[in-house]
């Protein structure tokens, strides 16, 4: 390969005391290159591009840029070398414009005009093909917008390697497609692009070559046209993996839970829940499809009696007692006694699902500390509970002692989902159970949910993947801005057709785009 190179890694490596997150890993990028990099949870990808960044900086090795050696020990240092990173997690104000916050914290010695900016910022957003009003305020954005800002935030700094942390994880096909655009013009205008991603198909499409690494350690980089997803999951795991999601045909169904013209607002008074609909039975899977903020977290909390709807029925099929239950305005203790049995897997895994000063025993011990009747603690079944999750899902700690906070994202996802599904509920609610999760404990997590369903468990599965949406569940709700916008059969669905319905915000449509009764097409 002839092109020049932008960034060169040479055995660089980070220890976090005793720990190698990185251990002699060499890496190169290329200008007008695409290159992906892969690994399982724990592996050392978010660390080693925190280094990139100016986030961490390494123990040892060197980083170079444009084939000169440079030290970067600030985020400032990697945007002086033309390096740009975009977070998962948008760090954006949003009181402020787009321009705004484009051009926040910029130094250039000039004075502040936002007239130039927003010019500016219009002339980088027409020349990469971004649709993006600069003068719109942040909190008014679509997730897409909000990231299209954010990636215009390092072109207007000058980036010319930029670094892209899961940068599909909230947006609609559509959005995606859209995005990949972008950035394929970005790499014919010379730009040097890194991803970080656990979607393969995307890794297929997108990248010119793959970096995969392994217990902190560069195993191998490919060209992508070379390589197939079986080969690069093998080379992520180290053994070969089955990409196969089993999805049985439900038996013995039967309505266990019954949600009717649910509707909420917000503290705000802002409408979140509108007149929403649907049925979850046993012995089944039903997905739950949406842009980011579309209600599917206000949806799954008011279920869980978290937070209470202001009108609409949950109705509770118990299959002990045969009588009907409405959950609505019960907190989640009375759901307990009156036996309803509801697992919640929330998206905000340490600030709500677990505790993260507390050890995995002690967060497996706050599911039954309130059946004991004595002063004492017993943390026996606890901790014999916490050590089958960290065998059987493979969690990566110390020991199970270890304080949760400390662990990786992927690994208290384990955690919190192995917790969840050991309490045997009769329904069982996951919110992105799968998010941060390598491909091979993605997969580990889809099998845990069909057993529950072959268990006669009524599972409802809110994901970010289209694809693992259509493949795993049997059922599909669609949710935008707070509506059902339909009721698909997963095994006669596109992604496509999903993604469309993501984005409608009058009516309930069918596959046709009409119409329907009562949003379900069968």
């Amino acid at each position: 390969m002839n092109r020049p190179m932008a960034l060169e890694l040479k055995n660089v490596s980070k220890y976090f005391g005793n720990l190698a997150a990185n251990k002699n890993v060499n890496l190169s990028v290329y200008r007008g290159e695409i290159l992906a990099i892969l690994g399982e949870n724990g592996c050392g990808k978010t660390t080693l591009m925190n280094m990139i960044a100016g986030i961490y900086f390494p123990d040892s090795g060197t980083i170079s840029v444009d084939g000169k050696e440079v030290v970067i020990r600030s985020p400032k240092d990697a945007f002086n070398h033309g390096i740009g990173m975009i977070h998962q997690h948008f760090k954006l104000v949003d009181i402020f414009t787009a321009a705004e916050n484009i051009v926040l914290g910029v130094n250039d010695g000039k004075r502040y005009n936002i007239k130039k900016v927003n010019s500016r910022v219009a002339e980088i957003a027409d020349k990469y093909g971004f649709h993006i009003d600069p003068k719109k305020k942040i909190y008014e954005m679509s997730v897409s917008e909000k990231q299209t800002v954010e990636i215009l935030k390092v072109l207007y700094r000058g980036a010319d390697i930029l670094i892209l942390d899961e940068p599909s994880a909230v947006l609609t096909p559509q959005e995606t497609d859209r995005l990949f655009d972008v950035l394929r013009r970005m790499r014919e205008d010379g730009k040097s692009i890194l991803i970080i991603t656990h979607k393969l198909n995307e890794v297929m499409s997108i990248s010119d070559r793959v970096a995969v690494l392994r217990k902190g350690e560069n195993i191998n980089t490919v060209e992508t046209s070379k390589t197939t997803p079986a080969e690069l999951t093998e080379m992520m795991v180290g053994k070969k993996v089955s990409l196969n999601i089993e999805r049985p045909e439900p038996v013995n169904v039967c309505d266990r839970l019954e949600v009717k013209n649910l509707n909420m607002v917000d503290a705000d008074g802002i409408k979140v829940l509108d007149n929403i609909s649907f049925t979850a039975r046993s012995g089944e899977i039903l997905g739950i499809a949406g842009i980011a903020g579309s209600g599917q977290k206000e949806l799954l909390e008011s279920i869980a009696g978290l937070c209470h709807p202001i009108t609409g029925q949950i109705i509770y099929h118990n299959p002990k007692t045969e009588k009907t239950e409405d959950l609505r305005d019960k907190d989640p203790v009375a759901i307990r006694e009156l036996g309803v049995r509801l697992s919640f897997v929330p998206e905000d895994r340490i600030g709500m699902g677990l505790v993260g000063n507390m050890d995995i025993v002690d967060n497996m011990l706050l599911r039954s500390y309130r059946k004991g009747f004595s002063m004492f603690v017993d943390r026996k079944k606890p901790g014999d509970l916490a050590d089958k999750i960290v065998k059987e899902l493979q969690v990566s700690t110390p020991n199970t002692h270890t304080p949760v906070r400390r662990l990786s994202g992927g690994n208290v996802q384990k955690v919190l989902v192995g917790r969840e599904i050991a309490s045997a509920p009769t329904v069982l609610m996951a919110a992105y159970p799968v998010r941060g999760l390598d491909i091979n404990s993605s997969y580990t997590i889809y099998d845990l949910l069909t057993e529950q369903k072959k268990n006669g468990v009524a599972v409802v599965f809110v994901g970010e993947d289209l694809d693992v949406l259509v493949e795993l569940c049997d059922r599909i709700v669609v949710i935008c801005a707070g509506k059902v916008t339909g009721i698909l059969d997963a095994r006669n669905t596109t992604k496509e057709e999903i993604g469309l319905l993501m984005t409608k915000t009058e009516g309930i449509y069918d596959v046709d785009g009409k119409e329907a009764e009562n949003g379900e097409k069968e």
